[in-house]
């Protein structure tokens, strides 16, 4: 009799697959009602997060949470609608060439885009009511005018940088984020743990799996977009 495949096991939540809460105590977003002037009132090392997470306070005791940008220091103000490193704005009152993060896909949604250490978003061009930016994949979207970002580029930058040198380090970092760690590939598993399993030769499968599959057998690419061969 075969076993619970590890997507099975992870889904049925246990004490080896779970997050800490701890990790995700703080939301990061803006509020709907930002206005006046902010101060930056704490720096926060968040595991859930690869981006220290500023903590920013008004006048009236108003708090909220933000990814820092890069240089942030406690004490700073941060303006809303101001045009610093640190400002929050519009995205249509900006000019073409400015770095920004933590962009809303819709207005007052609370930032949804470029939000991983080290990464900026850069606009493009304005176009009535469309702003076009330009990802850090090289890819480029459309926005409301009325969107709201973060001026700058986001802290950590060097995150990468500096190598993993014990097994250990990393499976606690994983862990933090509930990441499947060390990951071992489907094709060298036996038959009873995996659909892919027994790949006799390592000839793979396909990999798209049934749109009715039950979820021991849901894995894979799951409603693919498109299959085959790529024409350039």
């Amino acid at each position: 009799m075969g076993k619970r495949i590890i997507q099975q096991r992870r889904g049925k939540g246990s004490h080896t697959y779970r997050v800490k809460k701890k990790a995700f105590l703080v939301r990061t977003g803006y509020p709907s009602n930002l206005e006046g002037e902010y101060e930056v009132v704490n720096l926060i090392d968040s595991l859930g997060h690869t981006v220290p997470i500023a903590k920013l306070k008004n006048s009236k005791g108003d708090i909220f949470y933000n990814f820092a940008a890069n240089l942030l220091y406690v004490g700073q103000k941060i303006k809303i609608g101001g045009k610093d490193n640190g400002d929050i704005s519009k995205i249509g009152d900006l000019k073409n060439g400015t770095e920004v993060f933590n962009i809303e896909n819709n207005p007052k949604d609370g930032g949804k885009f470029v939000r991983t250490s080290g990464n900026a978003g850069e606009i493009l061009s304005k176009e009535k009511e469309i702003v076009k930016i330009l990802f850090p994949s090289k890819k480029e979207k459309r926005f409301n005018v009325n969107c709201r970002a973060t001026i700058g580029r986001l802290a950590g930058s060097g995150r990468i940088d500096k190598p993993i040198l014990k097994a250990g380090k990393k499976f606690f970092i994983m862990k933090s984020k509930s990441k499947l760690w060390p990951r071992t590939s489907a094709v060298k598993m036996n038959a009873v743990d995996h659909p892919f399993g027994s790949g006799r030769g390592k000839r793979i499968k396909s990999k798209i799996s049934k749109r009715n599959a039950p979820p021991g057998k849901k894995v894979g690419l799951i409603r693919p977009r498109r299959t085959g061969r790529k024409k350039r």
